[in-house]
């Protein structure tokens, strides 16, 4: 079997979801519900999760675009990063820390994902509601991540400051909009 074409410069999610908006219209719209939905956790700490699962699997595209969404939606800048490179004293508040060691297990190593790790983020003041939505935006972005890469999706950094004012502004929805009808 033959390996596909290596994708354009431009190659970015939009170009992708515009071209199949046949699957790309439930996805937004999984996205919306998932990242901007009600949730006990605010819009912020779910794009730090998306943008901090992203980082764990080495997707650029997502990691860059979420990172700036979530520091555009008053994450700390550098607190993803930091959160990669120490949890144990990044800038993401104590009672958010266990759930990102959570989704760390659950991204690297789902297998292992044990009651301890579940019971730290309940006793992190978190309830099963919480920790649903926390594994929602985790699994997302590990489709996500995977699609990103499968289809060679990358984009310059005005790309990605352009992907994260749209997300930062219009949510997931915005970008559904831009499909047509």
């Amino acid at each position: 079997m033959s390996q596909p074409a290596a994708p354009p410069d431009d190659a970015g999610l939009l170009k992708v979801f515009r071209a199949h908006p046949d699957t790309a219209r439930p996805l937004l719209g999984l996205h919306q519900r998932i990242m901007r939905g009600p949730s006990p956790f605010t819009a912020a700490e779910r794009e730090l999760m998306a943008a901090y699962v992203s980082g764990l699997n080495d997707c650029a595209y997502c990691h860059r675009v979420h990172t700036a969404t979530a520091e555009a939606l008053s994450v700390p800048a550098g607190a993803v990063t930091a959160a990669l490179t120490d949890l144990a004293t990044a800038p993401v508040g104590d009672r958010l820390r266990p759930v990102l060691r959570y989704l760390r297990v659950l991204t690297l190593t789902p297998a292992r994902v044990t009651g301890e790790d579940t019971e730290a983020v309940l006793a992190a003041g978190w309830d099963e509601r919480a920790l649903h939505d926390a594994v929602m935006v985790c699994a997302l972005f590990n489709f996500m991540n995977r699609m990103v890469h499968g289809l060679g999706v990358r984009a310059d950094q005005s790309s990605v400051t352009a992907s994260a004012n749209r997300l930062h502004r219009h949510g997931y929805s915005g970008i559904a909009a831009l499909l047509g009808p």
